[in-house]
C-alpha cells in the first residue's frame, strides 16, 4: 500500500514538474523572440508608435502617461491650475508668461498639446507672431533632435515659437533617449552635454546608472536663453547656468555676473530671474542620489510580463507605483510612506508660503516707493534683494518634487530666502518714511486669479481670444502639414522593410 502511495505521488511530482519546466520553457521562448525586430528605425525616427514596432511592452506602458486620474499632495499626473490655486503668483510673475497661465501636471504625452493649449505661447494667426521664441520647444518633442540634426542647433533656436510648429508634433517619447541602433540611453538636446564641458565635465565617461538620470537632466534643470554668444548674438541659445556649479548661490552669482535677467518685474520694476524646474540641481543634493539612486529607479521602476523584464515606460508620481517604486527598498507599509512625503512636503509649503507673501508686499511696497519719486540708487538694494529672495522662493517653488528629493536643502534655501525678503522690508520701510510715507502700504486684493490678473492689468479675455483664433486658424494648418510629412516618413519605411 505504501509503494502504490508512493507511486501515486511521485506520478504527480513528475506531473508538476513537466508543468513548471513547460512553462519555464515557454517563458524562455517568448522572452528570447520579444525583440525581434519589425521595422528599421531611422536615426532621428519621432513617432513614438514606430518604436512601439520592436519595443511594445515599453510603448505600451509609456501609452499610460495620458492617464490624468492620480492626484497627489503636490503633484500627480491631473492638470491643476497653479494660479487659480494660489493667486499671489499672478503678482510675483507681474510683466511675465506665468502670470497669464500656470497650468502643472500631466504626463508626456501631452506636452505637445499642452504648450499649444497655454495662453504663455499666444495665439499666432498664421503670421509665425507668438511672443515666444523656437527655444521654447526643445523640451517637448523627439521632433527637436531631428530638426537639430536636419538643419543645426543654432537654426533651430532662432526664429519664433510659431515658426516651427507644423514640424513639432509628436510628444516625448523614445527618440528623446534612446539611440535607434541599439536603444543604449543618448544624450539628444547638446546644452547638458555645453553644460558639462563648462564644468570641466566629460558627459561621455558617465556610467549607465548615471545616465538613467542625465536623460532626465536634459530637461528637467534650470536654464536660461543666452543671445549674446560669440558667433549667434541675437539667437536665444539655450544654456544650463552651471559654471559656477549647481547650488541656487552659484546659479546666482553667474546670473547676477552677467547681469542677466527673465524680465523686469511690471510693479516693482525689479529685474527678476524665473527659475525652470530645476529638478535634477536639487535631486543631486538628497539622500536618494547620495546612495547611487537614479530618477528612472523610481519613477520609471523594472517591471515584468510575460517572463520579460524591461523599464516601465509610464513615466508618473512614485506615489502611484509604491510597491515598484518605493518598497523594492523601503519595508514600510505604503500608507507609512505616502504620508513621510506628505509630511515634508507640507512642512516645507509652509515656509514657502510665507516667503510669497513677503514678496507680494515688497513688490507693491517697492512700487508705492517708485510712485513716491524714489531714485534708482534708492531702489537698487532693494531690487537685488527682491530679486535673490524670489530667485529662492521660485528655485524651491519650480522644482516641484525638491521638498521631497531633498528637504534639508530646501529648508535651507526658502530659509535664505526668508532672511533676504525680510531686509528688502526693512529697507523698503526706511526709504518709504524718507519719501513722507509713514503708514502701511495699502496691499491689493488678490484673493482669485480674476482680481490678481486685473490688479496687474492683465486683459486676460484678449489672451485667451487669441488662443482660439490660433487654435481655429493656425493649428489645423500645422497638424495637416504634418501628417503630410509623416505620410512621406511612413512610405519610405515601408519601402524599407
Amino acid at each position: 500500500m505504501k509503494n502504490k502511495v508512493l507511486f501515486i505521488v511521485t506520478i504527480i511530482a513528475v506531473f508538476l514538474l513537466g508543468l513548471l519546466a513547460s512553462s519555464i520553457i515557454n517563458r524562455k521562448s517568448e522572452a528570447k523572440y520579444q525583440y525581434v525586430p519589425k521595422v528599421d528605425i531611422s536615426e532621428n525616427e519621432p513617432r513614438n508608435e514606430v518604436w512601439g514596432e520592436n519595443y511594445p511592452k515599453e510603448y505600451q506602458s509609456w501609452l499610460q502617461t495620458a492617464d490624468t486620474t492620480f492626484a497627489s499632495y503636490q503633484g500627480g499626473s491631473a492638470m491643476r491650475d497653479v494660479l487659480e490655486e494660489d493667486p499671489r503668483l499672478v503678482v510675483l510673475f507681474a510683466g511675465y508668461g506665468f502670470s497669464k497661465d500656470y497650468n502643472q501636471g500631466r504626463g508626456h504625452s501631452y506636452a505637445i498639446e499642452d504648450i499649444h493649449n497655454t495662453l504663455r505661447t499666444g495665439g499666432p494667426t498664421g503670421k509665425g507672431d507668438g511672443p515666444m521664441p523656437a527655444t521654447c520647444w526643445t523640451c517637448k518633442s523627439p521632433d527637436v533632435p531631428r530638426l537639430m540634426s536636419e538643419n543645426g542647433v543654432t537654426e533651430f533656436y532662432s526664429g519664433k515659437w510659431a515658426d516651427k510648429g507644423e514640424e513639432i508634433v509628436n510628444p516625448i517619447g523614445c527618440a528623446d533617449c534612446h539611440d535607434a541602433d541599439n536603444m543604449k540611453l543618448k544624450i539628444t538636446r547638446p546644452a547638458l552635454v555645453e553644460a558639462f564641458d563648462a564644468m570641466g565635465k566629460d558627459i561621455n565617461q558617465a556610467t549607465h546608472q548615471e545616465m538613467r538620470s542625465l536623460v532626465c537632466a536634459q530637461c528637467h534643470v534650470e536654464y536660461y536663453f543666452n543671445k549674446n554668444l560669440p558667433g549667434k548674438e541675437g539667437v536665444p541659445y539655450l544654456v544650463f547656468p552651471w559654471k559656477e556649479g549647481m547650488a541656487v548661490e552659484d546659479m546666482e552669482k553667474y546670473y547676477d555676473d552677467l547681469e542677466f535677467s527673465d524680465w523686469t518685474h511690471k510693479i516693482s520694476k525689479t529685474p527678476m530671474l524665473k527659475a525652470q524646474h530645476p529638478g535634477y540641481e536639487t535631486f543631486k543634493t538628497g539622500v536618494h542620489a547620495d546612495r547611487g539612486v537614479s530618477c528612472a529607479d523610481c519613477h520609471m521602476p523594472y517591471k515584468s510580463e510575460g517572463g520579460q523584464k524591461f523599464t516601465d515606460h509610464h513615466v508618473q508620481s512614485p506615489l502611484n507605483n509604491m510597491a515598484n517604486a518605493c518598497q523594492t527598498c523601503h519595508r514600510e507599509e505604503s500608507e507609512k510612506l505616502m504620508e513621510n512625503v506628505y509630511e515634508r512636503q507640507r512642512k516645507a509649503t509652509e515656509n514657502r508660503i510665507k516667503l510669497e507673501n513677503l514678496l507680494v508686499k515688497a513688490h507693491v511696497e517697492a512700487g508705492k516707493a517708485w510712485e513716491l519719486g524714489a531714485s534708482e540708487d534708492q531702489m537698487k538694494p532693494v531690487l537685488q534683494d527682491i530679486r535673490h529672495a524670489q530667485w529662492r522662493w521660485d528655485y524651491s517653488a519650480a522644482s516641484h518634487g525638491a521638498s521631497f528629493h531633498s528637504p534639508v536643502e530646501i529648508g535651507r534655501v526658502i530659509g535664505s530666502g526668508l532672511d533676504v525678503a525680510a531686509e528688502a522690508r526693512v529697507k523698503l520701510a526706511r526709504l518709504l518714511a524718507d519719501l513722507g510715507h509713514n503708514k502701511p502700504v495699502e496691499m491689493p486684493d488678490i484673493s482669485t486669479k480674476e482680481k490678481a490678473q486685473k490688479y496687474i492689468g492683465m486683459d486676460i479675455e484678449k489672451l485667451e481670444a487669441d488662443k482660439e483664433a490660433f487654435k481655429k486658424n493656425l493649428l489645423p494648418k500645422w497638424m495637416e502639414a504634418a501628417k503630410a510629412r509623416e505620410a512621406k516618413m511612413e512610405t519610405k519605411a515601408i519601402s524599407m522593410n
